[in-house]
């Protein structure tokens, strides 16, 4: 890999530090002084201390760009009180410079302090050397735009022949911010940009870039039509715009089996793809298209898209939802709501016998009248956020309401066959260990269980061993979820099924 230094950004560095050395205090603001409001931190990590002089109470944050970005920076106190206080920045050792700023605020005036670490560099790096390289390392990488998600900020994601990498943030030409439609910059253009890699969550970015140089495609879409087909199938247009010799296209291999070209058609610079797609007998499906061509010079350009087609709704039980991944099909599941996060965006726990998933919101969930314990039916994707899975974009389809009640008001109730009660009660003792059979009381009150399963769902054996798989034992609190019935007189809970216990211990 090969470093370039940035000579001209060391000599002004070097200037601004020796002005630093000379003066007592930079500011005029009478509030709050310091006596630099420069510091140099050694490359071998260390610290530096300047004195602060104010006349009110301050407070000291650094400004980041996104999320521990400057946790690399230590500042000996984040507040400090009138008078003369001496305040200490510490960095570890870096193999590359770095600079941060921290903000002195006191009485509504603020003092900006600038930080330097070594000698800034920028790194001429692959994507794959970017994703292996530190954070706060500033790299100049080259690569195709494959994909903009925020045309104000620009976000966008670079792509070259070892990985994908995030922008997140592009400056205009003249540094400023929020004002990426003025680059022009297309997906399929070759781009150099400069900028610090950070890591937020599990997401590798480069922040705030400098663009370098863009190289326009040759070859471009333009409009497509039917950009999602039906689970029938149809055809797929792309309408291209191709200043090299000839296209190519590019399908990936797990849509083979039911995308095909249908014609290519060409007049001048401007093409006409199609495509044809075939039924869909399973969940949502999409694919990215690629196009290519090169210059006189072999150089090569590239351009996508991409199809989706709609597909049967997969019914899946929570484990078998958890297994699979993350992508649009989408899965009906069917549980009790065990815990709800957010009442206005309906943020909750759906649970059943196999298992529990996180529901990242439901659709107007403040109109359904949804509560824990009622049995919901949803549709939604599998999503995940850090890595943990969870329920996107869900859908409510049916619900079941079940009503929380005491043993001695489910004993005046009439037998159901529809209508759900959450039970809760000691368990006095236990008829049939396998089935879940037991006896439930309440105060003076106490009602036969006859079978109690793991959670909603479960059928044939997945029934058994409610009480091993959740630890239960006699003399535990249970909360069940069961209909009202008899036999011969007798009152009991039946098609009942685990919500929660806690231990006798």
């Amino acid at each position: 890999m090969k470093l370039k230094y940035l000579f001209p950004l060391f000599i002004a560095t070097v200037a601004l530090m020796t002005s630093c050395d000379d003066e007592d205090s930079v500011t005029l603001l009478k509030e709050i002084q310091v006596s630099s409001s420069y510091v140099s931190l050694p490359e071998g990590g260390g610290s530096a201390t300047i004195t602060v002089t104010a006349q009110d109470s301050w407070t000291a944050e650094k400004v980041v760009t996104k999320e521990d970005s400057v946790k690399w920076l230590t500042i000996s106190s984040a507040t400090g009180s009138a008078g003369e206080t001496e305040l200490t920045f510490t960095a570890p050792s870096t193999i590359d410079g770095r600079t941060a700023e921290v903000l002195l605020n006191s009485a509504g005036k603020t003092q900006r302090i600038n930080i330097i670490q070594g000698l800034p560099q920028i790194s001429e790096a692959t994507v794959e050397e970017v994703i292996d390289g530190p954070d706060g390392k500033t790299f100049r990488v080259t690569g195709v735009c494959t994909a903009i998600a925020n045309t104000q900020y620009g976000n966008w994601y670079l792509t070259d022949e070892t990985g994908t990498l995030y922008i997140y943030g592009t400056l205009d030409a003249k540094g400023g911010k929020q004002n990426f439609l003025s680059w022009g910059l297309e997906v399929g253009d070759e781009i150099t940009v400069e900028g610090p890699k950070i890591t937020y969550g599990s997401i590798i970015e480069l922040v705030d870039v400098t663009v370098i140089e863009i190289n326009k495609s040759l070859v471009k879409v333009d409009s497509v039509e039917n950009e999602v087909l039906p689970i029938e199938g149809g055809e797929f247009t792309a309408y291209l715009t191709c200043k090299g010799l000839g296209v190519s296209v590019d399908i990936p291999e797990d849509a083979k089996s039911w995308l095909s070209i249908s014609s290519v058609e060409s007049a001048g610079e401007e093409v006409v793809v199609k495509f044809k797609a075939a039924a869909n007998p399973g969940g949502d499906r999409n694919t990215t298209i690629i196009f290519r061509t090169i210059d006189d010079g072999g150089k090569e350009y590239t351009t996508e898209t991409t199809l989706s087609q709609t597909g049967a709704i997969v019914d899946a039980t929570v484990a078998e939802f958890l297994a699979a991944e993350v992508g649009d099909t989408q899965y009906r599941l069917t549980g009790a709501i065990t815990d709800i996060r957010h009442e206005t965006y309906g943020n909750l726990y759906l649970t059943d016998f196999s298992g529990e998933t996180y529901v990242y919101g439901i659709e107007d969930f403040p109109d359904k009248g949804l509560k824990v314990g009622d049995i919901i039916t949803i549709v939604g994707k599998r999503a995940a956020y850090q890595g943990t899975p969870q329920v996107g974009g869900a859908v409510l389809e049916s619900v079941i309401p079940v009503t929380a009640a005491t043993i001695a008001e489910v004993l005046t109730k009439p037998d159901s066959s529809t209508d759900y009660y959450m039970v809760t009660g000691e368990i006095t003792s236990i008829a049939h260990a396998a089935y879940g059979r037991l006896y439930l009381k309440e105060g003076d009150s106490e009602i036969y269980v006859y079978g109690c399963s793991p959670g909603y769902g479960a059928t044939g054996s997945d029934r058994d061993n409610m009480l091993s798989i959740h630890g239960v034992e006699v003399g535990d609190e249970l909360t069940v979820i069961a209909r009202k019935g008899s036999y011969q007189g007798a009152a009991q809970l039946t098609n009942g099924f685990y919500f929660s216990h806690e231990s006798a211990e």
